[in-house]
C-alpha cells in the first residue's frame, strides 16, 4: 500500500474517533439524568438532642467493660467461652433516660439527661445475677445495683440465659452420648467423623419456676436444617452450674422413651425397638433459586435526591422526623416523633416475638419461644442490598455487646429508604353531577432491620405516611419448626414431608407505643358497636336494628378478661385470653379537650333485622360478632421500671400491640387518629397498655 494512502487511512480513523467521542459527550449533555444530589430543602433541621437516644458507640461498650473488669470486688471475666462457674459480664446496653427528664431536654426545659448504661453480670460463683446502672458516660464514676429495684427480687443464676460458654459445654455432653450409641446413630442417621447432626432446643426450660431441663431435639445437617428431625431427642438436666453434675434423665428415640442412654443401647442391640432405617433426604430446604431470572426486576431510584436525611441517630422527612436506635435484647425502636413539629409518639418500639407450639413430641409439645430472653435486637445482621432493601436505601452499622468478649460491629444492620406504596394514598373519581377526579401518590419512609433468630426471620417495618399514619409492621420469614412424625403427631399440625410434621403454632408480636398526643395525660377508651332495636320516627308500629356506638372507659384489663366489655369473648377454658369482638379502642386525654378517634375497627356482619312489629325481639340489644379482635388491658402503676429494659417513669401511656397472628385467619387493621388528623395503625390484633 502507497505510504500516502496509509497515512491518510490513518488519520481518517482517528479524525472519525475524535468526532465520535465530541458527539457522544453533546448527547450525553442533553440527555436527562438522575440527580445524585437533593434538589429541594429539607423542611426541618436535624437536631443533635436526638443523641439521648443513641445506641452506646464502640468506645462507650469499652468503657464500660474496663471499668466493670477494674472493679475486683466484682471478680467478672469477660472470656466468651467462661464456664457457667464462673462470673461472666453476659450484657451491656444502653440505659434510657427518665421520660420526665428526657421531655424536658428535648423541650429545652431542662438539662441535658446523665447518659449512662446497663450491665447483667451472671455470678456464677455467687449463684444468682446482678443489674448495674454505670454512669455517667464518658468518665465512668459509680455503678448501681438496681436488680432488687427493677424485678421486686432477687435473680437466681438459673434464670439466665444459655451463654456461648454453656453450649459448648452442652455440645461436649451431647458428643458423649452419641459415642456411647456409635452403632445406633450411625446406622440411623448416618453419623460418622465427617457426618453429624445439628441440635435445637426447646424452650421454656423445664415444667417448674428453677427448673434448667432442655428438651434437645436432632435435626440433619443440611440446608434448612428445620425441617430436617431425625427423630431423636434428649432431654439434659443441666441445672448445676458445674457440668459433672449435669444428667441425662431421658431419651426419645421413634416415638419410644428411654430413661438412660444404656436403657436405649440395650434394647436397640436387642432389637426391641422400633429403628430409623437411614435413609438420604432430598435438599428442599435449600434457598437456592431453582431457575435463573431472565431480567434483572423493578429498580428503585430518586431522580431528584432522596427527600430523606440521617445525621447520627436523627432523621428527617418530609413532614417527619425522630431518633432511633436497636436495642439488642428487643430490638428496633424510635423517639421523639414528630409531625409537623409537634410531638405524637414519644416511645415507638418492639418488645417481645413469642410463638406457641403444640406436639405429641417433648421438644415441641410445651415450646413457647420469648424470643427477647436471647436477644432480639442481638440476631439484626446485615442486610442485603437489592433483596433485604433496595440498592439505594441508606444503610446503617450498629454496634452490640451481648454474650461476647468485647463490641461488636454489624455493617449495615438498618436500613432507611422512601417507595411508592403501590397505591393511592387517597383518590376519588366523581361521576355524579360533575365529572372530576383527585388523587395523591402514596410514598412512605421505611425504617427497617430484620432479625433471624433460630428458624424465623422476622421483618421489622416503621413506616412513616405523607398523610401522618405511622405503620408498624412485622413480617415473618425462613423457616417452620418441624418434629419427626409419630403416631399421634397429626393432632398438632401437617405433614410437610417424609416424616416431617409442621408443628401448629401461634405467633404474638408485642410493640410498645407510648404516644404523646397533646401532651402526656391520656386515659384509655373502648368503643364499640351495639345493635338496638328501635321504633322508626315517621313510622312508630315499624322497628329497625340500629347500630349505636358504646364508649366505656377502663382502668384495669379485668373488664376485657371478664367479657365484660360489649363484643369480648374468650374461648372456652382460656379465660386469659380475650378475643373480643369488634371494638374501637381509643386513646383520649389532653387538657385541650383531645376529641376520641378509633383504634381498631372492623366491619361486622349485618343482624337479621325485622320491621314487623310481631316479630320485633324481645332483647333491647344484641351485641355484635366477634370480628376485629382487639382488645384492651390497662394496669395502673407508679413509675414502673421495665426490667432490662429501663425505666418508664412520669405521666403519659404507654401501650403494647401484640399481633395474634394464625394460619387460618388473617388479623385486623388497626388504627388511631390524633388531633392533628395523624393516624398510627398496626396489623396487630390485641392491644395491652399500662399507663406508667
Amino acid at each position: 500500500m502507497n505510504p500516502l494512502v496509509k497515512w491518510a487511512f490513518v488519520v481518517l480513523v482517528l479524525v472519525s474517533i475524535i468526532l465520535n467521542i465530541v458527539l457522544i459527550g453533546i448527547r450525553s449533555n442533553r440527555a436527562p439524568k438522575c440527580s445524585t444530589q437533593r434538589v429541594h430543602p429539607l423542611r426541618r433541621k436535624h437536631d443533635e438532642r436526638s443523641l439521648a437516644f443513641a445506641d452506646l458507640t464502640r468506645e462507650e461498650y469499652l468503657q464500660v467493660q474496663r471499668y466493670l473488669v477494674r472493679q475486683k470486688d466484682l471478680d467478672i471475666s469477660t472470656n466468651q467461652i467462661t464456664k457457667p462457674s464462673e462470673n461472666f459480664l453476659f450484657l451491656i446496653e444502653l440505659s434510657l433516660p427518665k421520660k420526665a427528664d428526657a421531655l424536658a431536654y428535648l423541650d429545652g426545659k431542662g438539662a441535658k439527661p446523665i447518659r449512662e448504661a446497663t450491665a447483667v453480670v451472671f455470678y456464677g460463683k455467687r449463684g444468682h445475677i446482678k443489674e448495674y446502672v454505670l454512669g455517667p458516660l464518658p468518665n465512668l464514676t459509680y455503678h448501681r445495683d438496681v436488680t432488687k429495684e427493677r424485678y421486686n427480687t432477687e435473680l437466681h443464676i438459673n434464670a439466665r440465659t444459655v451463654t456461648i460458654g454453656e453450649y459448648v459445654m452442652i455440645f461436649t455432653c451431647i458428643e458423649e452420648i452419641f459415642s456411647k450409641l456409635g452403632k445406633l446413630v450411625k446406622e440411623s442417621f448416618d453419623v460418622g467423623p465427617d457426618k453429624k447432626l445439628n441440635a435445637f432446643e426447646q424452650m421454656p426450660r423445664g415444667v417448674q419456676s428453677g427448673d434448667r431441663k432442655t428438651w434437645i431435639s436432632f435435626f440433619r445437617d443440611m440446608a434448612g436444617m428445620y425441617i430436617h428431625p431425625v427423630g431423636f431427642e434428649v432431654l439434659l438436666n443441666h441445672g448445676s452450674v458445674n457440668a459433672s453434675d449435669w444428667k441425662v434423665e431421658r431419651l426419645l428415640y421413634n416415638g419410644q422413651y428411654f430413661n438412660t442412654v444404656e436403657e436405649l443401647q440395650q434394647k436397640y442391640d436387642a432389637g426391641s425397638v422400633n429403628k430409623i432405617v437411614y435413609k438420604e433426604s432430598p435438599d428442599y430446604g435449600s434457598l437456592k433459586p431453582r431457575s435463573t431470572p431472565l431480567q434483572i426486576g423493578p429498580q428503585l431510584f430518586y431522580t431528584e435526591g432522596k427527600r430523606y436525611s440521617i445525621s447520627h441517630n436523627h432523621v428527617l422527612y418530609l413532614d417527619w422526623s425522630f431518633a432511633f436506635g436497636l436495642s439488642s435484647l428487643t430490638g428496633m425502636r424510635v423517639f421523639d416523633v414528630r409531625f409537623k413539629g409537634e410531638r405524637i409518639i414519644y416511645e415507638l418500639s418492639v418488645q417481645e416475638a413469642m410463638s406457641v407450639y403444640g406436639s405429641v413430641t417433648p421438644g415441641m409439645i410445651l415450646t413457647k419461644f420469648l424470643d427477647s430472653s436471647i436477644g432480639i435486637g442481638r440476631f439484626a445482621h446485615e442486610l442485603v442490598r437489592g433483596v433485604d432493601c433496595p440498592h439505594e436505601a441508606t444503610y446503617v452499622d450498629t454496634y452490640r455487646y451481648f454474650d461476647v468478649p468485647a463490641p461488636v460491629r454489624f455493617r449495615n444492620s438498618i436500613c432507611v429508604f422512601e417507595h411508592n406504596m403501590g397505591q393511592p394514598l387517597r383518590r376519588h373519581f366523581s361521576d355524579f353531577f360533575h365529572n372530576s377526579y383527585g388523587g395523591m401518590v402514596n410514598s412512605a419512609l421505611v425504617f427497617r432491620t430484620i432479625t433471624a433468630i433460630g428458624n424465623y426471620d422476622y421483618m421489622w417495618d416503621f413506616i412513616f405516611y405523607q398523610s401522618g399514619s405511622v405503620e408498624a409492621k412485622v413480617h415473618a420469614t425462613g423457616y417452620i419448626s418441624s418434629s419427626y412424625l409419630v403416631d399421634g403427631s397429626l393432632r398438632h399440625g401437617h405433614q410437610v414431608a417424609e416424616n416431617v410434621l409442621g408443628n401448629i403454632h401461634t405467633h404474638f408480636i408485642n410493640f410498645k407505643v407510648d404516644l404523646d398526643v397533646v401532651g402526656v395525660n391520656n386515659y384509655f377508651q373502648t368503643k364499640d358497636m351495639q345493635y338496638v332495636n328501635v321504633s322508626l320516627p315517621w313510622m312508630p308500629d315499624r322497628y329497625a336494628m340500629v347500630p349505636q356506638l358504646v364508649e366505656k372507659q377502663l382502668t384495669t384489663e379485668q373488664p376485657l378478661i371478664r367479657g365484660q366489655v360489649a363484643g369480648a369473648t374468650a374461648p372456652a377454658g382460656d379465660p386469659k385470653l380475650p378475643f373480643p369482638g369488634p371494638h374501637l379502642l381509643a386513646l383520649t386525654g389532653g387538657s385541650q379537650g383531645v376529641p376520641r378517634r378509633p383504634l381498631c375497627a372492623m366491619t361486622p356482619r349485618l343482624p337479621v333485622t325485622s320491621t314487623s312489629p310481631a316479630t320485633r325481639p324481645t332483647a333491647g340489644v344484641t351485641s355484635a360478632p366477634t370480628g376485629c379482635r382487639c382488645s384492651a388491658s390497662l394496669e395502673t402503676t407508679s413509675q414502673r421500671a421495665s426490667p432490662r429494659r429501663g425505666q418508664c417513669p412520669g405521666p403519659g401511656i404507654r401501650l403494647q400491640l401484640p399481633n395474634i397472628k394464625t394460619w387460618s385467619r388473617p388479623a385486623a387493621a388497626c388504627t388511631v387518629k390524633t388531633t392533628s388528623g395523624l393516624q398510627l395503625w398496626t396489623s396487630a390484633s390485641i392491644l395491652k397498655t399500662t399507663k406508667a
